[in-house]
């Protein structure tokens, strides 16, 4: 278990593709961030949460924490992450991702590069909210947020210009093909944005 490092879990986000807070689905008897949370404490002695709702997640005895900057999408939540964490490397994972494995998430604390970021590449995409990030990122993090403050807007309206894929560029990141590694498996970092997502997780664990 990991002491140096803490684990940073953004419950943001409207789930409008799902209709209702994805983060509280039953997924084999527990809730999604309730799962999240029990891999993150399995590997890292420090775990807190992100999130503009702490009321809904009173059941999680954990620090919850509020985005800095309002309505800007995961990069307010990555940059409130590592405001209020008290270590220097920090690992940051979305909520939505509930088949994430412990092996996936050492092996990327523990990749050797000086970069700040490190993310994996898979199914087609950088996988960025499933990553190890410097506290050092902090003052690009922020740059972009604060590009933006002038605009902030109700959430209905909200345009979320600061994307965390400039943090990556701006910042420099470390990409590992996660594809090629021998326990990746297509499910690691599914994403359970709609509906159908759901459902086909259920049908993974057998059961809600």
């Amino acid at each position: 278990m990991y002491s140096d490092i803490t684990g940073i879990i953004l419950a943001g986000g409207k789930s409008v593709r799902m209709g209702e807070n994805k983060s509280l689905l039953k997924l084999n008897g527990k809730t999604a961030i309730g799962r999240t949370v029990d891999l993150m404490k399995s590997v890292f002695e420090n775990v807190l949460i992100i999130t503009n709702t702490p009321e809904e997640y009173s059941f999680l005895d954990l620090p919850k924490f509020k985005d800095i900057y309002e309505y800007k999408g995961p990069l307010a939540g990555i940059h409130s992450g590592l405001t209020h964490s008290k270590t220097e490397r920090n690992f940051i994972i979305s909520c939505d991702i509930p088949l994430m494995k412990a092996e996936m998430i050492r092996y990327i604390v523990d990749f050797k590069t000086e970069k700040p970021i490190t993310v994996c590449r898979a199914d087609g995409f950088i996988q960025q909210l499933a990553g190890r990030y410097s506290k050092s990122v902090l003052r690009e993090a922020e740059e972009f947020l604060k590009e933006n403050e002038t605009e902030t807007r109700a959430p209905k309206q909200s345009k979320r210009k600061c994307k965390v894929h400039s943090l990556l560029n701006a910042a420099g990141a470390e990409i590992i093909n996660a594809e090629e590694l021998d326990f990746y498996d297509e499910y690691l970092f599914f994403n359970m944005n709609r509906k159908e997502d759901y459902e086909k997780i259920v049908d993974k664990l057998g059961g809600r």
